[in-house]
C-alpha cells in the first residue's frame, strides 16, 4: 500500500483531524498507541473499515478489561490520506508522546519509517504488508510484519492456482496475469512470481495500474480480454479494487479464475461487480462475519454504547473491519507479552519490541481471546519477524465471503532464501546499515 499525493495539511491540522483520541488523565497510568489511518482520499473506502476495527477492538479492551494488564490504552488516530509525506509528519508529531509502536497502513509510509525505527527505538508493525525483507529479524530488529509477507501470499495464490491445474508442473505454457497498483505495494509480489514463472515455465503477464488512474482501467482490461490469461491475480487497494472487479465482469473474465491479495477482498470490492462478481476469489488470513465472541464483545461494550466509529453497525464483522480487529489484537498481545517479560505494567517502546519478537499466540490463547476460528496461531522469532503463517482462499457468493480452501502454508523454501537475500541487498544499498545489537527477544 502506498500513496504519492503531495502534502496538503500542516502537522497541526493533521493531528487536529484525528477522528478519535483517548487522552490519559494525569493520575491514570496508560500506554500510548498512535494509529496512522486514512478516512479521506482515494483509499478511504479501504481505510475506513480498517480504522473502525482497530479503534473498536482497543476501545473494547478499555471498556471490558480496563485496558491491558490493568493499564488503559491511550490511542489517537492521525489522518495520513495514505500519503508517505503525511505519514511521516504524523510519526514525527506523535513519537514524543511515548508511542509504543507504529502501524503505518501503507507500504510507502512503512518504507519511510524503517530507517527511523532503530534510531528512535520505536518498533514498526506492518501487518501483512510493507517490505517483505523486513521479516529478516537479523537485519530489521525493529520491524515486524506478521502473520505473513507479500511473498508468502503470492506463493499461496500460486499454490491454489496449481491445485486447480493438477500441480505446479502443469502450469508450463500457461499465462498468469498480474494486475497491480503501480507503486511499491503493487510491485512487492513481482520477485516471487517472476521466480516461480521461470522455474515452472509459465508466462507472467503484467498489467500495472497508475495510482491516478485507478478508476480508469478500461485499457488494462481490454488488454486482458485480448491476452486471455488462464488466471488473473490482483494486488490492489482503495478505488482500484472495485473498479477492477467491475471491469472484469464487463469484459466477461471468469471470476472463479480471478484471485486477489488479502487487501483486495473487502465486501465493497466484491459488491461493486453486482451479480456478475459471484465467484471472485481472494486470499485471507482472518475470519469474516460477526460470529466470534470477541466481535460480540465489541458490539456489547462499544457499538451498543455508541462508542464505535462505525457509521453503520450492520457492517460489523465485514472483512476489512475484521482486519482492523486483527491488527489491534497484535498490538494488544505485543503489549501484554511485553508486560509479562518486563514485569512492568507501563511498558515502553523497547519493551514492546521485545514483546513483538516474543509473540506466541497459540490455540489456547486464541480461544481465550474469543477468536477461535478467526485465525491460526502466530509465532514470531528473532530470525523470523513474520512467522510465514497460513492463509486461505475465500470466494464471493453474491452476498458474502465463503471459505473455499483449507488453510495453506506458504512456499517457505522459495520465500525465505529470496527474503534473506533481499534483506542483505537492502542493507548494502543503505550502507552503513547498523548491525543488530538487540538481545534476542529482549531489550
Amino acid at each position: 500500500m502506498f500513496g504519492r499525493s503531495a502534502l496538503a495539511l500542516s502537522v497541526a491540522s493533521v493531528i487536529a483531524s484525528a477522528v478519535s483520541t483517548v487522552t490519559p488523565a494525569a493520575a491514570q497510568e496508560s500506554v500510548y498507541v498512535p494509529l496512522l489511518t486514512y478516512r479521506t482520499g482515494a483509499y478511504a473506502g479501504s481505510g475506513i473499515p480498517i480504522a473502525d476495527g482497530m479503534h473498536d477492538y482497543l476501545e473494547m479492551l478499555n471498556q471490558r478489561d480496563g485496558g491491558i494488564g490493568g493499564v488503559k490504552i491511550a490511542y489517537e488516530e492521525c489522518e495520513t490520506g495514505y500519503t508517505a509525506q503525511k505519514g511521516v509528519e504524523c510519526y514525527e508529531a506523535t513519537k514524543g508522546k511515548g508511542a509504543l509502536m507504529y502501524n503505518p497502513w501503507s507500504t510507502g509510509i512503512t518504507l519511510q519509517l524503517i530507517p527511523k525505527a532503530g534510531v528512535d527505538k520505536i518498533p514498526v508493525l506492518s501487518m501483512a504488508y510493507g517490505l517483505t525483507a523486513a521479516a529478516d529479524g537479523k537485519t530489521f530488529p525493529w520491524v515486524f510484519n506478521p502473520p505473513m509477507t507479500y511473498w508468502d501470499g503470492a506463493s499461496v495464490a500460486m499454490k491454489y492456482i496449481a491445485s486447480k491445474a493438477g500441480g505446479l508442473d502443469k502450469l508450463k505454457g500457461k499465462k498468469i496475469g498480474l494486475i497491480y497498483l503501480d507503486a511499491p505495494f503493487g510491485k512487492e509480489p513481482l520477485p516471487l512470481l517472476e521466480l516461480l514463472a521461470k522455474e515452472n515455465g509459465f508466462e507472467l503477464a503484467k498489467y500495472p495500474v497508475p495510482g491516478d488512474k485507478m478508476q480508469d482501467q478500461s485499457s488494462q482490461w481490454l488488454n486482458i480480454q485480448s491476452d486471455s490469461p488462464d488466471w488473473m491475480i490482483m494486488w490492489g487497494w482503495g478505488a482500484m479494487n472495485p473498479t477492477a472487479v467491475k471491469e472484469a465482469v464487463k469484459v466477461g473474465y471468469p471470476m472463479d479464475k480471478f484471485i486477489g491479495v488479502w487487501w483486495s477482498g473487502s465486501d465493497d470490492d466484491a459488491r461493486a461487480g453486482g451479480a456478475g462478481a459471484k465467484g471472485y476469489l481472494t486470499l485471507n488470513f482472518n475470519g469474516t462475519g460477526a460470529g466470534f465472541p470477541a466481535i460480540a464483545d465489541i458490539k456489547k461494550h462499544v457499538v451498543d454504547k455508541g462508542l464505535s466509529t462505525l457509521k453503520d453497525a450492520g457492517r460489523l464483522g465485514e472483512n476489512n473491519y475484521n482486519k482492523g480487529v486483527y491488527n489491534s489484537m497484535l498490538i494488544a498481545e505485543a503489549i501484554r507479552t511485553a508486560q509479562k517479560k518486563s514485569g512492568k505494567k507501563v511498558v515502553d517502546a523497547q519493551d514492546v519490541r521485545a514483546g513483538l519478537e516474543s509473540l506466541d499466540i497459540d490455540a489456547a490463547r486464541i480461544k481465550e481471546m474469543g477468536l477461535e476460528g478467526f485465525m491460526t496461531p502466530v509465532k514470531v522469532t528473532c530470525d523470523d519477524h513474520s512467522g510465514s503463517n497460513a492463509a486461505y482462499v475465500q470466494q464471493w457468493d453474491g452476498a458474502k465471503w465463503v471459505k473455499v480452501s483449507d488453510w495453506m502454508d506458504p512456499m517457505k523454501d522459495k520465500v525465505r532464501p529470496l527474503l534473506v537475500a533481499d534483506a542483505a541487498a537492502y542493507a548494502a544499498k543503505n550502507a552503513p546499515w547498523p548491525a543488530r545489537t538487540e538481545a534476542c527477544g529482549g531489550r
